[in-house]
Formats: C-alpha cells, structure tokens, sequence
C-alpha cells in the first residue's frame, strides 16, 4: 500500500505523516504512527472521523493557554488531549538554567530564527514540554498513532518533529526537507484559496508567522552536538531519560531491518 505524507483533510493545513524517512542504520521511520499538523480547531465531521479511523488517540496541542482558550481543539472519538504549551509564557521565555553556558560551547546564531529555536531548546518550561511528547510516545500503544501541533505547524510543531527526527537518526538534509515542506503546504492553500482555510489563515496572518527557513533547524541540530556532542547525550543528559529510553523509542518509530 503506497503511504501518503500530506494527510488531505477539508479543514486542517499541514497535516502530515512524519514516517517514511530513512534513519539509523538504514531503518526507516515507521509510517502512520506520529503525525505532525497546524491547529485542529476547525474540523469538518469528515475530517474528525478520518482521524479517528487512523487510530490517532492521542493530540498533544504545543500552543499557548490563551490560543488553546480562544480556538480549542474539535476532538475526535477515541482521542485524549493532551496540553503540552511548548513555548514558556511572559517572563519565563528567557529563563534557562543559569549553567548551561559554562558547562556546554553553545554556539551563536545571528539570524533570529534559530535563536528563537536555541532559546527553546535551552528554556526549562519548554524542556518539560519537550520531555512530555516523548514520554507519550514512548508509552503508546502498538496499534495507536500520535499527533502533535501548534497554530500554523511551523515553529513549535517543527522544533518537536527535529528532536522526533534526530531521535531516530535522521540526517539533516531530510530534517531540513520536511521543515520547509510547510512552505510548500501553505503556498498551495494561498493559490487555490480554498474556502474552508480562511478562518484558519486569518489566525495565522495575525500571529505574523514566518516562512519556515532551512537554516533556523541549525537551531536545534548544532545547539544539541556542539553542546552535548550528540543527540543521545543530550537525551539522557538535559531530558533525565535513560539509554534504555532512546533504544526502546528507535525500535517502536523504525521499522525492521530488512535482511539481504
């Protein structure tokens, strides 16, 4: 059966399957098991039964208290919501632990985007929300799927889908790939001008999102291995989890080897 990437729902934009892509030892991530996708408060009932017959039955929402108030998520039977608020609210977007900075080379970004990114990845509330998704994952049932979003499915969403990614060893090219795949998304939602987004668009425009850039992942991936050296030291070492962990999570999102 031919997988598809770009999950086509009347309402949602950018909803999309994070399987398919080759990561360690050659072993590809596993398809219809973590989705990644812009805000889910407008569904048609089409679109909440296509969720439900996917087996997704767990949304962990990244967006803020007050997003998740003025347009919460339709739910869908079978789903448990889960409120991760990824971004830290007020003053605590800049705290980050007093230490880092001597006991890790964090590198220096000029550009804005990685710094947000960096900013997040260093920040102790969005270090608990980080550790949340994947303690769902880790804890999700065979036979069940997983999505995660924020507003447009750019910023938040892609932070968590690089961390997902880089988790199961996949290379930076196709990290970067599938980031800028939201720009792709969007402009074709823009060209059509299809009816049922525009509520949805007006949200958007007013949080004045920005194009997804290739070099903000840098962010995320040069952040993790100039500070920590590789993703499995900053795992285990800034997120608390064991080895163990990032071994039982490569065997549930990739598939088997095949053998020759």
């Amino acid at each position: 059966m031919e997988m598809q990437r770009v999950i086509e729902l009347d309402m949602p934009v950018n909803f999309r399957d994070l399987g398919g892509y080759q990561g360690l030892d050659g072993r590809r991530v596993k398809w219809r098991k973590i989705y990644r996708s812009a805000a889910l408060n407008e569904m048609s009932a089409r679109d909440r039964v296509k969720l439900a017959n996917l087996r997704i039955t767990v949304d962990c929402d990244l967006r803020s208290s007050r997003e998740q108030r003025s347009y919460p998520d339709l739910l869908w039977p079978g789903v448990r919501f889960v409120n991760i608020g990824l971004y830290a609210e007020g003053d605590r977007f800049n705290q980050a632990h007093p230490f880092l900075r001597l006991f890790h080379h964090l590198p220096e970004f000029d550009d804005y985007l990685p710094k947000i990114y960096q900013q997040v990845l260093l920040n102790e509330h969005s270090e608990e929300g980080i550790k949340r998704v994947f303690e769902e994952l880790l804890k999700l049932p065979e036979d069940q799927a997983l999505v995660y979003h924020c507003a447009a499915g750019k910023d938040r969403t892609g932070i968590i889908s690089i961390l997902i990614l880089m988790a199961l060893g996949v290379d930076d090219k196709t990290i970067a790939e599938d980031y800028l795949l939201t720009d792709e998304l969007y402009d074709f939602s823009i060209e059509k001008q299809h009816p049922t987004n525009e509520k949805l668009s007006q949200v958007i425009a007013k949080m004045n999102v920005t194009r997804g850039e290739g070099p903000a992942v840098k962010g995320i991936t040069e952040t993790i291995r100039q500070g920590w050296g590789n993703f499995d030291k900053f795992f285990t070492r800034k997120l608390g989890f064991k080895q163990a962990d990032l071994e039982k999570f490569r065997e549930m999102y990739l598939e088997e080897e095949e053998e020759d």
